[in-house]
């Protein structure tokens, strides 16, 4: 009866994070540090930029909006732990906080497939029907669509928060990993765990292959629109307003794959634990840079933006001297 008490009773986690920081763990903090502020500030930027800016509020720019607000939740839920661990040493965190950054980690990053899907699919109504656009891509479309996609992630992501504040751990609960990940969790589990693998088999498609399908149905039919034009300018005009979206699906696809599609035999678990944190917090770092970098809407819309608050900070001065 006692062991049974035991090893139903809820006591914390901990996570190991990197193994081999013990030597620098304020270098370590720093780059975490500046990764985190710079992610969310950058993200946040974005999201002003759409609200203030009249020519930034189409739906394309909505969509990376919510896609800003959803990076800036998953940062949060990973990064500051992670360097409350490099600095203070305490790995603690608690089966509470552990369930809801399993349930922020899963509903966040999912959503990030759905939102890049539908940014593919306003490019494909811009490029290859756009005298719809404006007819098909209506405010209430694009509300409908991405609160269905957010609704469908937090259940996705509240179905295993459920299944796993259920499971009853008999071991050590030390996670070998940066978060609370599900596999991991599961593997220090001694319940039957075969409703969660269902759910894993079930999502896998669902929440993976099909938003990439999506994703690749619209640029095949994008390309051979922008194949039918007749001068090369127009092709680099039209290519050119898919650039940034092209290069945010590589990063996140080309680290999705690192991670979870190469067997585990051909990465070591630390190298598992950088391509984490590359998806985490480098990946909603770059996301910022590269639709401001290679977008001349988002750079013009904060220059507007930055001469104004220039403008009434002289203006300002020049009052209180």
């Amino acid at each position: 009866m006692d062991y049974v008490r035991n090893i139903s009773t809820r006591r914390d986690f901990h996570l190991l994070a990197f193994s081999n920081t013990e030597d620098h763990p304020y270098i370590i903090f720093i780059g975490l540090f500046l990764m985190y502020i710079l992610a969310v500030l950058g993200n946040l930027l974005i999201i002003v930029l759409v609200f203030l800016v009249p020519q930034l509020q189409t739906p394309m720019y909505f969509f990376l909006c919510n896609l800003a607000a959803q990076d800036i939740i998953s940062v949060s839920a990973a990064l500051p732990k992670l360097m409350d661990i490099t600095v203070t040493g305490e790995t603690s965190i608690s089966f509470n906080g552990c369930i809801t950054q399993v349930f922020l980690l899963i509903s966040c990053p999912s959503q990030d497939f759905f939102l890049l899907a539908t940014m593919a699919y306003d490019r494909y109504v811009a490029i290859c029907i756009p005298l719809r656009y404006h007819l098909m891509m209506n405010p209430r479309f694009c509300v409908l669509l991405v609160t269905s996609t957010w609704l469908f992630c937090a259940i996705n992501a509240m179905c295993y928060s459920l299944f796993l504040s259920d499971l009853s751990f008999c071991r050590l609960l030390d996670i070998n990993y940066i978060i609370c990940e599900t596999i991991a969790m599961m593997e220090l589990s001694c319940s039957d765990i075969t409703h969660i693998q269902t759910l894993i088999a079930v999502d896998v498609p669902l929440m993976g292959i099909l938003p990439v399908g999506l994703i690749l149905a619209s640029y095949i039919y994008i390309i051979y629109s922008i194949l039918k034009m007749r001068t090369v300018a127009a092709r680099l005009k039209t290519f050119s307003s898919c650039s940034s979206h092209i290069t945010v699906v590589l990063l996140l696809g080309g680290t999705c794959i690192s991670l979870y599609v190469i067997p585990e035999s051909q990465n070591s678990q630390e190298v598992d634990k950088m391509l984490c944190l590359m998806y985490l917090g480098f990946i909603p770092l770059l996301n910022p840079l590269v639709y401001s970098l290679r977008n001349r809407q988002v750079q013009s819309a904060a220059k507007i933006i930055l001469s104004k608050y220039i403008c009434v900070g002289s203006f300002i001065q020049k009052l209180v001297m």
